[in-house]
């Protein structure tokens, strides 16, 4: 595949085929820039498709040919809705090896713009002083930020953020609706090159829904779970997500179709009932279940800390859940299962609490 351009802004200066060469001959090169220039090496190679690796939330991670077409299309619809311009400043705050990371290069490429490019783990002590057009950050990422005392004027300095990854918590949500800035949290999978619409959290526009961005449609199947209508591609992305829609290009996510926990008969979406918790734990925490000789399966609450005495949550529980909502037994772990992306690993979580 022909690109329009061979060369790329990082941290202001131009990065060219021959400069991305020298560059990995370096060994002393991070790990970090190395996935980077990797990534450039393959983008500017002449192959039709980019080698991505999916997040492994539902499965083992597979490797999966995504056409560079569909990258250059998803770029330039971001571009459009957030109205960024040449020469804007874009922060790379995320692993470039993950599609999260690489659309933030494609978009800095196809836009002209600046990628300013960090280590992921940094406590991004310099948004004190700079300014940037666009960036994207995982909830982890947000939640440290925030816990500093200066946090909500550095996040300020990113006038338009992209929270994506995973969920976000109810009480982070409080906190960013008050930022001045334009803050987002994102609907997408790697197989649709990131993000497919987008879910105003700051401002006038604050949303429950996510909207589609331009040219894309969403439907549900027989079993309420999205499907993805994108015009790269003929047939839909089905998801295994449960969602109720507004239209045909808003909706809002209710959970996973395989989460869904059937105790006495009865079926359970984990996500709305963790919900309904985020106010009173502090912890990471998720809503499982166990094996039961009368229910089939009784629901568990699974918090990520050393065990502690739980009188008092479960009195609060009480006041928060109907009798057959409430979990049965509650336990703990030290260390969740998660995807090199920090997402939780359900199934592994459920097998590893089986005999609690």
């Amino acid at each position: 595949m022909k690109l329009a351009t061979s060369h790329i802004i990082v941290n202001d200066q131009t990065v060219t085929l021959e400069v991305i060469s020298e560059r990995l001959s370096n060994p002393g090169l991070s790990e970090r820039e190395k996935e980077l220039y990797l990534f450039l090496n393959e983008w500017f190679s002449d192959t039709d498709f980019v080698l991505v690796q999916t997040s492994g939330s539902t499965g083992e991670p597979k490797p999966i040919e995504l056409p560079k077409s569909v990258m250059l299309k998803s770029a330039e619809r971001t571009i459009e809705y957030f109205g960024l311009k040449k020469n804007d400043r874009l922060l790379l705050s995320l692993p470039s090896r993950y599609i999260a990371g690489k659309m933030m290069v494609v978009r800095a490429i196809v836009g002209q713009m600046n990628l300013i490019a960090v280590d992921p783990a940094t406590d991004f002590v310099f948004l004190e002083q700079e300014i940037f057009d666009f960036g994207a950050m995982v909830p982890n990422q947000v939640f440290k930020l925030l816990e500093l005392p200066s946090g909500m004027e550095k996040l300020q300095n990113i006038k338009n953020l992209l929270i994506g990854g995973s969920g976000i918590s109810e009480e982070m949500e409080g906190r960013i609706s008050q930022l001045s800035s334009r803050v987002v949290h994102t609907y997408g999978m790697t197989e649709t090159a990131s993000h497919i619409a987008i879910r105003e959290l700051s401002g006038n526009r604050k949303s429950d829904f996510y909207h589609c961005l331009s040219g894309i449609s969403v439907n549900l199947n027989e079993t309420n779970c999205l499907q993805i209508y994108l015009p790269e591609f003929a047939d839909p992305f089905q998801t295994n997500d449960l969602a109720e829609l507004q239209s045909d290009t808003s909706f809002r996510i209710l959970g996973r179709a395989d989460s869904v926990i059937i105790s006495g008969g009865i079926k359970y979406s984990p996500e709305t009932l963790e919900k309904k918790l985020e106010r009173i734990i502090s912890e990471r925490f998720v809503i499982s279940s166990v094996p039961d000789e009368k229910l089939g399966q009784k629901l568990a609450l699974v918090i990520e800390a050393k065990p502690y005495r739980t009188d008092h949550l479960e009195q609060q529980m009480n006041d928060l859940f109907t009798p057959f909502e409430r979990p049965k037994v509650i336990c703990f772990l030290e260390h969740f299962p998660t995807t090199v992306s920090g997402k939780i690993r359900r199934k592994d979580l459920k097998e590893m609490i089986q005999n609690y």
